[in-house]
Order: C-alpha cells, then sequence, then structure tokens
C-alpha cells in the first residue's frame, strides 16, 4: 500500500498540472481575442470539461447582447444641381453672338443652382439694387422715405422710369454709395456705372440671386418693411414688361424686374430678367441675364426659356404657361423706349 505522504506527492503534482493547464486555456482565449481585434471579450477559463469560446464566438455573443449590427451608415447621394441645370439649358437656343446666364434658388429648401459666368450690363434690373440700397440709407437715418423719393421708386420700379432711376441713383451717391451698400448685401461682383451711367453698371447672374435674397429672404440687412415695400412694387409692373422670369411661373403669383438696353456700338441687346415665381407649389428666385442679342424680343425669348430651365432644373413644374410669353411681347418691343 502507498503511503500517506506518497499519496498526497500525486494528488499535488496532479492539482499543479491541472492549474497549468487552466492557466493556459485562459491564455489561448484570451491571445485569441487580441488576435481577431476583438474589442471586448471575456476570457474564463471553468474546471470541469466545459470548453472555452473562441475569440470570434465571443466577439459575435457579446454583439448580439449589446443588439448591434454591423451595418455601414447610409450617406444620402449627392446632388449636382448645377450640372442638372446645365442639361436643362442644353435645349436653349441661343443663337448668333449671344450670350446668356442664369442662377435660381428654392427659397423654401435653399437648393441653388446656376449656369453661365461672366458679367453682364444691368440695364433696368440696377433700378432693384438702387431702390434697395436706398432703404438700407434711410434705416440707417431711422427715417421714411420722403414723399418725393416715394414717386421716383413707384416710377422706377413699376414703369421702369429713366428719369426717376437717374434721380434717385444721385440721392444713394451713385456708384459709390452702391458699392457701399452692395457690401453688405453680400455682393461681391457688381461694379456700378460710371458717373450717370447706372444701366451700364455690371453684375453677375449669382450677385442678383444675392440682391434678390436681400428682397424675398428673411435673412436680411433690410428691414421688414423695406423688403415689403419692395416686393409690393415688383408685383405692380406694368402690363407692358409681364415678360422674363414671370414665364416660369405656373400662375400669377411672381415679383419681377426687366431689363433691357441696345447697345449703340453693335446695336445688339442687353436683355435681363430677375424675381420670384411660384411652380409646382414651391417659390423660387431667378436671375436671367443676356446680352448679344439681335433683337429685343429674341432676347426675351432667351431669358424666359433660361428662367423656366433653371426652375425645373430644381424640380420645379412649368408646364402650366406663365402670363408672359415672347410672342405676346414682341409686338410691344417696337413700341417701347430703347432703353428700360
Amino acid at each position: 500500500m502507498e503511503s500517506s505522504r506518497v499519496r498526497r506527492g500525486r494528488r499535488g503534482r496532479a492539482s499543479r498540472r491541472r492549474a497549468l493547464l487552466y492557466t493556459a486555456l485562459a491564455t489561448v482565449a484570451v491571445v485569441g481575442a487580441t488576435a481577431g481585434g476583438t474589442v471586448y471579450v471575456t476570457a474564463r477559463a471553468h474546471t470541469g470539461t466545459g470548453a472555452v469560446s473562441s475569440a470570434a464566438s465571443s466577439a459575435s455573443a457579446s454583439a448580439a447582447a449589446r443588439g448591434e449590427a454591423s451595418v455601414e451608415p447610409v450617406t444620402e447621394p449627392t446632388v449636382d444641381r448645377d450640372a442638372l441645370l446645365a442639361d436643362a439649358m442644353a435645349g436653349v437656343v441661343v443663337s448668333g453672338a449671344a450670350k446668356v446666364s442664369v442662377a435660381v434658388m428654392d427659397l423654401s429648401s435653399g437648393a441653388s443652382a446656376s449656369y453661365g459666368d461672366g458679367a453682364f450690363d444691368t440695364a433696368s434690373i440696377v433700378k432693384v439694387d438702387i431702390l434697395a440700397t436706398l432703404l438700407l440709407r434711410a434705416q440707417d437715418a431711422d427715417r421714411r422715405l420722403t414723399a418725393s423719393e416715394q414717386a421716383y421708386a413707384t416710377a422706377m420700379i413699376e414703369h421702369s422710369d429713366n428719369a426717376s432711376a437717374s434721380a434717385l441713383w444721385q440721392v444713394i451717391g451713385k456708384a459709390d454709395g452702391l458699392a457701399a451698400a452692395n457690401k453688405r448685401f453680400g455682393l461681391t461682383d457688381t461694379e456700378g456705372g460710371d458717373d450717370m451711367l447706372w444701366g451700364l453698371t455690371r453684375t453677375t447672374a449669382a450677385d442678383q440671386l444675392a440682391l434678390l435674397r436681400q428682397v424675398f429672404g428673411e435673412d436680411s440687412a433690410l428691414s421688414a418693411a423695406s423688403r415689403r415695400y419692395l416686393r409690393t412694387l415688383m408685383g405692380q409692373i406694368a402690363a407692358d414688361q409681364h415678360w422674363g422670369v414671370s414665364a416660369a411661373a405656373t400662375g400669377s403669383a411672381w415679383a419681377l424686374k426687366n431689363g433691357w438696353l441696345a447697345r449703340s456700338a453693335t446695336g445688339l441687346w442687353d436683355i435681363n430678367s430677375i424675381g420670384r415665381v411660384t411652380a409646382g407649389g414651391h417659390t423660387y428666385l431667378v436671375a436671367a441675364l443676356s446680352d448679344g442679342n439681335a433683337t429685343k424680343a429674341k432676347g426675351i425669348s432667351l431669358v424666359e426659356a433660361a428662367a423656366k430651365a433653371a426652375v425645373s432644373a430644381l424640380g420645379g413644374d412649368t408646364t402650366t404657361p406663365g402670363t408672359s410669353t415672347a410672342a405676346s411681347t414682341s409686338a410691344s418691343a417696337s413700341a417701347t423706349t430703347a432703353a428700360g
């Protein structure tokens, strides 16, 4: 029979072997988890014949217990609205030496697009900028417009009266006064005409869109009262000037200012239109500028087509005819002055 000392020795050796195996299994589990890149693994060795889970099964169990799923975040596709507008403009006929640029914004969503570049003569669309400058200066002086200023403003916007524009151009300080206000309005590429040549102010479609945001948006240097005043006048344009961006409207809810100028050196026409239109239940700001047009009527057709393309590119429905078409204005083109 074995002595008690021998039996105790054997039991001690067996106990040490179990302890070594226990430690080895625990080490394998932890090392495997680390090699698998598992962030959270509990490695536990235990007695008996129970197996130690691998890192992969531990990770899966941990993720399942926490309700996690390995799903990549979904990214909304980026819409290239400039490309959409370029596609829409591909169907617009630009004849001869004419050039066109257009910019559009959905006033509700802030989505915008532009097409074409370079600066254009403003002709009479600068009258909106002149009145906005006058209103800003009046705000700064904490005063209302005088009766004569109001009379000039009404004639200048509603009837595109040039004498009234010249009077207010002087009141605001001509090109320097315009530049000071435009800096606050966020216009960066507009330069006033020399001396009294306000119609030869140079601008871009992007700058005109920025100006429209000052008039029709809420984030503006102009007060609410000033914005209402300008909007009202732009919504009461004389009947013979119901053309331009209004062609993109699906109803009569529009406000605009047009400009037209026959250049004496070339006999070609600058035709521009800026304003707000409603189409497909959305409100859009649109600025369409052109030059090098052979006739006034052709220029009107061009800016109207550009305005429709711009609104359609942002999802606006322009299938319902607006209140203006080039055909309806061609007859009046010869009856109006050569500058407006």
